[in-house]
């Protein structure tokens, strides 16, 4: 880990250590970055899934999970 010196504003690092329930300003400031990195890596996925899907490549998998309802419904009936 290294050691950094940033000027932080007092009241948004203030406001963010209440949201999150730090008590410190490293853990409140490793933990804002960690889920910033997150909450990216989850965009990227989702666009990627997006993209997939786009193409068509979700389609033989719903065709599958359709017809497996249908026959559950039918043995319901």
């Amino acid at each position: 880990m290294s050691m950094t010196n940033v000027d932080v504003d007092d009241a948004v690092l203030a406001e963010a250590m209440r949201l999150m329930g730090a008590t410190t300003k490293k853990d409140t400031i490793n933990n804002a970055l960690a889920d910033y990195v997150n909450r990216l890596k989850r965009l990227e996925a989702l666009e990627k899934l997006s993209h997939r899907a786009a193409a068509g490549e979700f389609e033989p998998t719903m065709r599958v999970y359709e017809a497996r309802k249908r026959a559950q419904r039918e043995e319901a009936e």
